[in-house]
């Protein structure tokens, strides 16, 4: 029995998000592009992903699979294209195939949110030696998001930053117990990116975990 956690669906991909995703550490198979569309899915048991996968590529075989990865308990796949139409279908398959409806996913959590001003040089220093995207600068106001399951921090992301396009995408934690997402820059552009977030994952139809 496979679990649906997670069904989202990414339209327009933004410039800092795309980049990050295109990254070695996340972009295992095809990197993404700016203006593409995703597809972003997480399953349990972690090996099902593979038959989530099969299920996709068969439909649309000219889908690209950017993350194809099983962690300790969940496996996720994360697909682009040009084409939404051609991620729909792909879509489809996958949830008929397991015999699921995209509103079968988790509802995302909201666990924490907090803007940090002007952030500390021990701070920042800190902190850059664990991002996976820009830098952080000393002075900024910083924005920290968390919420479960981590996958909807993809989607967070990516709305953050249509929000607020002049803001700097430091860090986004997409695996594991809990999603994070970290941004900077003005004080204003930080509120504008929060209330992104907290509309988009207030939107999100979902069971309750």
């Amino acid at each position: 029995m496979t679990e649906l956690r997670v069904y989202l669906p990414i339209q327009d991909l933004q410039p800092q998000f795309a980049a990050y995703l295109a990254t070695p550490l996340r972009a295992r198979g095809y990197p993404p592009f700016e203006g593409q569309n995703s597809l972003i899915i997480e399953v349990a048991p972690a090996l099902a992903i593979h038959r989530i996968a099969d299920l996709a590529l068969k439909e649309s075989p000219d889908m690209e699979p950017g993350i194809l990865f099983t962690e300790r308990q969940f496996g996720l796949l994360e697909l682009h294209s040009d084409d939404p139409e051609e991620l729909q279908k792909a879509g489809q398959a996958i949830l008929k195939g397991i015999g699921a409806k995209d509103s079968d996913q988790l509802a995302p959590k909201i666990l924490f949110q907090d803007i940090i001003d002007d952030l500390s040089d021990q701070h920042a220093i800190i902190l850059n030696r664990s991002r996976d995207a820009s830098i952080l600068v000393p002075g900024v106001s910083l924005l920290i998001y968390e919420m479960a399951p981590a996958l909807f921090a993809c989607v967070a992301a990516n709305e953050a930053e249509r929000a607020a396009p002049e803001a700097t995408l430091n860090d986004v934690q997409m695996m594991g117990a809990t999603g994070r997402i970290f941004m900077s820059g003005s004080r204003a552009d930080m509120e504008k990116a929060r209330d992104a977030i907290t509309r988009t994952l207030e939107q999100v139809q979902g069971r309750a975990g």
